[in-house]
């Protein structure tokens, strides 16, 4: 079975396709996609097969979609413009009688009032429309997204939001990226919708715990109210526009929107999620190896 990955040049991309071989993929059997191909020229040196992808420009789709079985759409990055896009690559997926598209959703996407997941819902309304054999994969956030509340803890020991006892059911991103090759990988899945997320949500106060036991530092919680959010994201030099989007989702955070979490990742990848605290203490050590 051909299994193509797009945006292969991502963090989540290139750990699918590394979650794939390791799960037993044939090197011959994997494609990645990308727009910029020179970018993962590194997997091509390795024996995939590399192709160009871009979501914008249909022209690139239909070619890299041939004789391909299986694909998974890693959501876009041009927000406002990613529904759009996504029909792209779905409709071409149908046009070339794809067997199984796997979409990276977001966490309750039909129903979630979080303003990140209106184009998650679009996309699976448009995967309903056309028709194309898909399974939904829900991710709900990355524990990497904290990285750089972790990498400001560091320094002033504090890690501020507006989120209250609010909890997150992260988990890292290679936990994700297992889900997917596994729904690839193996028969079924088709019609279902995964709700994923790490098997021990967390609030942000246990964040911080975390952030201290890695960084061998006293790190505190301080629970800001939305407004006082907004002005502290703006003295930190993020624009008005940005800071309220941040104070949003910490809102969202607060209300319970990312708590949800029950057994479905681990139990599709065989193995518990990784802890917050391990998946904190790979990013420190990733940090402090760049630096």
């Amino acid at each position: 079975m051909t299994i193509l990955v797009t945006a292969a040049s991502g963090h989540l991309g290139r750990l699918v396709v590394e979650a794939l071989l390791e799960r037993g993929a044939a090197t011959a059997d994997v494609i990645a996609g990308a727009r910029d191909t020179a970018k993962i020229a590194d997997l091509a040196a390795r024996g995939i097969r590399t192709v160009e992808l871009d979501y914008a420009r249909p022209e690139t789709i239909a070619p890299a979609l041939e004789g391909v079985d299986a694909v998974l759409l890693v959501s876009g990055t041009a927000f406002g413009e990613r529904v759009a896009q996504h029909r792209n690559v779905i409709e071409a997926a149908k046009a070339a009688g794809i067997g199984k598209l796997a979409y990276t959703s977001g966490p309750k996407a039909a129903t979630s009032e979080l303003a990140l997941m209106a184009e998650h819902r679009g996309t699976e309304e448009v995967i309903t429309e056309v028709g194309v054999p898909a399974v939904i994969l829900r991710n709900n956030w990355y524990t990497e997204n904290y990285a750089q509340d972790v990498a400001v803890a560091a320094s002033t020991g504090v890690i501020a939001a507006a989120t209250g006892s609010g909890r997150v059911a992260s988990a890292a991103r290679r936990d994700y990226a297992e889900a997917a090759a596994v729904v690839l990988l193996e028969d079924g899945h088709v019609g279902e919708v995964y709700e994923l997320g790490g098997d021990a949500p967390w609030s942000f106060a246990e964040l911080a715990a975390a952030a201290s036991e890695v960084l061998e530092r006293d790190v505190a919680f301080v629970d800001q109210a939305p407004a006082e959010r907004i002005a502290s994201l703006v003295a930190a030099g993020l624009d008005e526009g940005t800071a309220g989007f941040v104070a949003s989702i910490d809102e969202g955070i607060a209300r319970g929107d990312l708590a949800g979490s029950d057994d479905t990742l681990a139990r599709l990848i065989g193995r518990p999620t990784t802890p917050l605290v391990d998946a904190l203490r790979d990013l420190v050590e990733g940090q402090r190896a760049a630096a």
